[in-house]
Formats: C-alpha cells, structure tokens, sequence
C-alpha cells in the first residue's frame, strides 16, 4: 500500500525485508523524537528485528519528497509471553482485577512504536501513520504505551479517543513514568 499524503511524498507499508533495510534510518529518527542517546540505537536494533518476526507484526513508514524517511510506526498482536504484555498485566493487576487487565489483554494490537522526525513534528504524520498502520487491524483493541506529561503525541493519541488503561507506570529498566493508553478499534 503506497499512498501520497500532504506535505510528504508517500505513506508505504512496510514488509519485513523493507523494515530491516530502513533499520537504521527508523532507529535515527527514534533516537531523535525520543531525545535518547545515539548509542539507544545499536541497542534497540535486535529487539525491533525480533518484533518483526512476532505474528501479526506490520509496519508503515512516511517517505518526504526525496524519498527520505520521515516517519516510521509498527506494532503486532499482543500475547502471553510477551515482555509488554507481561508488563502491563503487572501493572493492571496491582490496580485493578483480573476481568478488568482481561479485558484489556484478551484481544489487542500493540502499537509498539510510532516516531516522526523532529523536524516534520506538527504536520499531521504522526496521525497519518497511526491511522496507515491501524487500517484492517483484526484485534478489538489497540494498547500503546507514551511517556506522561504534554506532547504532541499526547495530543494526537486524546484527539483519536485513546482512554487511561494505567497512568503513571513504571516499566522494569525505566525510571520514567508512563501512561498505558488504549481504544476500540477500528478507528473512526
């Protein structure tokens, strides 16, 4: 799927192959919009690889008129097992009862990452790729999980009806708070 979108070229899913081959352009613009040490990249590399091989993995990727990457989301199916889930059921069960994380966990889409270089930040992308990269998706819901605190990001994820699943979460290796999001899908 290859679409044009304003103020960019074109909106492209990705294949696993063409994930790995823009791999280290998409972890340059992680680094960026996350505002993490260069060196973040080399360690993220091997998990992003292994989360394209997960089941129901998929990715889109938004290309300026140059062909230069500037945008980049993917995510999969969410299951027992998996560090993330095994994260969030934590936090949920020390919050809330088992229906409640059950509810949450027993059908959803992990929208793992979603990034846009900083210098493209305010042009709608952000929401462009989320709507590419959820388009078809057959899980009930989508979970994602942002840093607390005001961003464009926060934003973007209110204004589509993304609602508290855990506010103020500390994942294992991450002093930072976080705020598990989530909403029904399909998006309106």
């Amino acid at each position: 799927m290859t679409t044009a979108s304003p103020g960019h070229k074109r909106i492209a899913r990705l294949t696993g192959e063409e994930f790995r081959t823009l791999l280290p352009e998409a972890l340059s613009i992680y680094v960026a919009a996350m505002n993490y040490p260069p060196n973040t990249a080399q360690q993220r590399a091997p998990m992003w690889l292994t989360h394209a091989l997960r089941p129901g993995w998929r990715g889109v990727a938004a290309f300026d008129t140059d062909d230069t990457l500037i945008g980049v989301a993917y995510g999969y199916r969410g299951s027992p097992g998996q560090w993330w889930y095994e994260q969030v059921r934590r936090g949920l069960l020390d919050r809330e009862d088992e229906e409640t994380a059950l509810s949450w966990l027993s059908d959803y889409f992990e929208l793992t990452e979603i990034h846009v270089r900083p210098d493209h930040h305010g042009r709608g992308l952000g929401e462009t790729l989320l709507r590419a990269l959820l388009d078809g998706v057959p899980q009930r819901h989508v979970l994602l999980s942002t840093p607390e605190g005001p961003s464009r990001a926060w934003r973007l994820y209110r204004r589509l009806g993304f609602a508290d699943v855990l506010r103020d979460y500390r994942f294992v290796g991450d002093p930072r708070p976080f705020a598990v999001l989530g909403r029904a899908l399909p998006l309106d």
